[in-house]
């Protein structure tokens, strides 16, 4: 299995550069083709949110559909896929930040009963209570 960091992922979302496109393509074909699993982890996903949004300008609208198509990715694995799934879902229609949906999502998988936060936008999420 191969990690990905977070500079792979968003040049292979972005395109920026071409020669770190490519390479990064080249990569995930190389390890795919070798039977290899290609992850992202919890920590790159977030991240990558983060500097399309704040450093790309990417929309939510954008990145929902980004995040969906790389769910959907046979060649890519992602680190608690069913929370991911479920923070995509959950964050396409809410005014909470997607952060703080794969945090709801990730503690629900863990077992807790519920997410204990001081954001009142995130306190809108089903399972997060005020604290």
């Amino acid at each position: 299995m191969l990690g990905i960091d977070t500079n792979v992922l968003v040049r292979f979302l972005v395109r920026d550069d071409p020669e770190q496109f490519e390479r990064a393509r080249r990569l995930i074909k190389r390890e795919v083709g070798g039977g290899e699993t290609v992850l992202i982890s919890l920590l790159v996903l977030l991240e990558t949110e983060w500097v399309l949004r704040s450093r790309y300008g990417v929309t939510k609208t954008e990145t929902v559909a980004a995040l969906s198509a790389l769910l959907d990715t046979v060649e890519l694995q992602f680190e608690d896929e069913p929370s991911v799934e479920k923070a995509v879902f959950t964050w396409k229609d809410s005014a909470a930040e997607f952060a703080d949906c794969l945090i709801s999502a990730r503690h629900r998988a863990l077992g807790c009963r519920a997410t204990a936060t001081f954001d009142a936008r995130a306190r809108k999420l089903s399972g997060v209570v005020a604290v």
